[in-house]
């Protein structure tokens, strides 16, 4: 009976523990699909306008809520949701932003997808 006993509280025990992985294994993933950012540092870096600027951060707003909802998605679909959230907000920054500030945004942009792993 003790062994019964004692097999039972050390499964329970495992399982907790599993369960407690998995749950800061979502937790980090979906930190990686938050990209609220500092939108003076922004500004400086690309030289913006004030009038660039409203612009920017109406379409980054934008997109922090596609990548949210993106984090929330499945397999397959968060991929094809991340893709077309970062398409459409280069397509909208290019309308905003010179050809200059265009590429930097780019570049900023691109390292940090790859820092987060999703690229």
């Amino acid at each position: 009976m003790k062994k019964i006993v004692l097999t039972l509280v050390a499964m329970l025990t495992l399982t907790m523990a599993n369960a407690e992985n998995e749950n800061n294994n979502t937790m980090e993933a979906t930190n990686a699909y938050d990209m609220n950012i500092n939108m003076r540092k922004l500004a400086v870096a690309l030289g913006l306008t004030l009038d660039q600027m409203e612009a920017v951060q109406d379409i980054h707003h934008q997109f922090c809520n596609e990548m949210m909802l993106a984090a929330l998605a499945n397999g397959d679909e968060r991929t094809d949701m991340v893709e077309l959230a970062v398409k459409k907000d280069v397509r909208y920054m290019r309308y905003v932003l010179d050809e200059k500030q265009y590429r930097k945004y780019l570049q900023l942009l691109n390292t940090t997808l790859v820092n987060r792993g999703l690229r």
